[in-house]
């Protein structure tokens, strides 16, 4: 993540600013604009949607997001994956999924670029699990190991290929192991 020099932003303000690209999220009065996605990154992330939304859209039970700007709690985040049970979706008057999400995800998977600062991430992990995220996945590619973060629990390391990774009780159908994940990326 890069850091925007700048003096300190109500989250009014931040919100009025135009969008960027890589996204900005807004963190203690501060803009920070995300690493711009690589490869590896760009890969587990495709991949990640495509498996979720295959298991629990069609049920109508949730759906994953690519990059969604969550506003709650007096943060902005922008995580790589953000899954909302299909129930807490926003949507518009006329039923369509809304623009705005001013609520905490139900479940974020943040997969680390190289640049990105683990202790920043961890910080967006503890606030949103304190605000209502069931689950929290921490994908660190180069080292090929997956953390989860639950609500109620301490964190836990996956990184041996035939271990299943846990999820979120409503996606129970999930299963994906370490090896299943990282395997993406020799496709």
């Amino acid at each position: 993540m890069v850091q925007i020099p700048s003096k300190t932003l109500t989250l009014e303000e931040f919100l009025k600013l135009p969008e960027t690209k890589p996204a900005s999220e807004y963190i203690d009065g501060h803009i920070i604009q995300k690493s711009m996605p690589q490869g590896e990154h760009s890969t587990i992330q495709g991949e990640l949607i495509i498996t979720i939304n295959g298991v629990t859209k069609p049920q109508k039970i949730a759906r994953a997001f690519p990059e969604l700007r969550c506003i709650f709690a007096g943060l902005v985040i922008v995580p790589d994956v953000s899954v909302f049970l299909w129930e807490r979706i926003p949507r518009n008057e006329n039923g369509g999924i809304a623009n705005i999400f001013a609520l905490a995800p139900d479940w974020i998977i943040e997969i680390l670029s190289p640049e990105q600062s683990q202790s920043k991430v961890i910080a967006k992990i503890l606030h949103s699990l304190k605000h209502g995220t069931q689950m929290v996945w921490l994908i660190d590619p180069s080292e090929r190991v997956v953390f989860v973060y639950f609500s109620n629990q301490p964190p836990e390391l996956f990184d041996e290929a035939e271990q299943v990774i846990p999820v979120p009780s409503f996606a129970s159908d999930l299963q994906l192991t370490v090896g299943n994940l990282f395997g993406w990326l020799l496709e």
